[in-house]
């Protein structure tokens, strides 16, 4: 158990130092605020891009991308979550914010209503079909067009964020992959989504698609504390028709086993309407994800496990993500092939940190830390003319001051 710790202790200090190092060498703008006029929307709309710390604009590494609605008031909670797995849990991915700042209800909304509990709309409503064509027609073709995406893509959305990502399942599925709907309204205009999504999810197929939900339970009555996740889908007033319209999607969509979908929800009784989109992604990423999970990882750190062995589990944890994404996709990300290849190299098992290191530049070619670690590789070997060979390949990608004083350091020793 104290090897595993330790060796757990190297990779992560190793990737660790790569990522600084990687961080001050790059000076590719990762974060950017951006704005889309649409022609479909007749205005303009505000996004942000963050893109992985490896973003190349010279390589071919493509990347899955997540679309966040409300994307300005929710970035903290995104990125904090994608930051904190990202490796193990998650692949390196494209963050899309887009603002609804600006008519927010009318662009999120799936049908016009002209009273809501009580009271009268003084605000548009029902325009979730323009702004789906906005995205499908303009933003997803405008971010694939400056960026270097896949189609694999993840939606998210909170309250009537939730609700418009459930009608893109419903109606328009081919958009995403996966989807959260973080405390959905699904009880707008009398549940009249929620209506048309039992008729589909129960007739149609949405084989490859995943959905999680939530529901923030601390408050399910907006006038009644009695009212609780144990007793309210026996209250039949206006005031917890948002709450028990959830419960019922939910448990409606897990029952349909027949039609193909990834479903899960969870209920948060400790969070509010407010609060509940950190915890809802967390869990949602997680649960959408869970497939990329990376698979014995003890056996990587373990100095028992064979080279034939690294192998083999390399082998099938490519074929895992080529499965699920529907493209080809490489067992680990390059920082982990360089941190366990140097992890090795620092206990002396240099067959195996060659097996990382060589693999580091097989998946990720384009990448000047692949091959600048296969120069310290052979460096160690003290196989000058080997590190020669790949600190010139690191430089030709990078053109860094740093590469180019690799370079006279093995020349200077051959």
């Amino acid at each position: 158990m104290k090897n595993y710790f330790l060796y757990n202790s190297i990779v992560f200090l190793f990737i660790t130092s790569f990522q600084i190092i990687s961080s001050q060498n790059n000076e590719i703008k990762l974060s950017i605020t951006d704005s889309i006029y649409s022609e479909t929307l007749n205005e303009s709309k505000n996004i942000w891009v963050q893109l992985p710390e490896n973003y190349n604009p010279e390589s071919n590494e493509m990347y899955p991308v997540v679309y966040l609605l409300d994307g300005f008031s929710l970035r903290n909670n995104l990125e904090t979550v994608y930051n904190n797995y990202l490796g193990h849990y998650l692949p390196d991915m494209i963050l899309i914010g887009v603002s609804n700042s600006k008519n927010r209800m009318r662009d999120l909304t799936t049908s016009q209503i002209k009273m809501r509990r009580g009271a009268e709309m003084n605000k548009a409503t029902g325009g979730a079909d323009k702004f789906t064509q906005f995205i499908e027609k303009e933003l997803i073709p405008y971010v694939d067009s400056k960026f270097h995406t896949t189609p694999y893509r993840t939606l998210i959305g909170h309250s009537y964020g939730g609700l418009f990502t459930v009608n893109i399942l419903i109606n328009h599925a081919h958009l995403f992959n996966n989807y959260i709907a973080i405390d959905p309204s699904l009880d707008w205009d009398n549940q009249k989504l929620l209506k048309q999504a039992k008729t589909k999810l129960s007739t149609e197929s949405f084989k490859g698609k995943s959905l999680f939900v939530s529901l923030a339970a601390e408050q399910l009555h907006m006038w009644n504390e009695k009212v609780t996740i144990d007793n309210i889908m026996e209250d039949t007033s206006e005031f917890s028709l948002f709450g028990r319209s959830i419960i019922e999607f939910s448990n409606f969509a897990a029952a349909q086993k027949q039609n193909g979908l990834n479903f899960s929800w969870k209920v948060y009784p400790e969070d509010l309407h407010g609060t509940v989109p950190l915890p809802s992604m967390m869990d949602g990423m997680v649960f959408l994800f869970n497939w990329f999970q990376f698979k014995n990882p003890p056996k990587y750190n373990n100095p028992e496990t064979s080279v034939e062995e690294l192998e083999k589990l390399l082998n099938e944890q490519e074929k895992i993500y080529t499965e699920n994404f529907g493209y080809a996709f490489p067992p680990m990300i390059e920082e982990l092939f360089i941190g366990y290849g140097y992890m090795n190299m620092q206990m002396g098992d240099n067959k195996k940190a060659k097996l990382f290191f060589e693999k580091g530049v097989k998946y990720y070619p384009n990448s000047p830390n692949s091959y600048e670690s296969m120069a310290d590789y052979y460096e160690s070997l003290e196989e000058y003319d080997k590190a020669l060979k790949y600190a010139n390949k690191a430089f030709e990608i990078s053109g860094s001051d740093y590469h180019k004083e690799r370079i006279e350091t093995f020349k200077a020793k051959n």
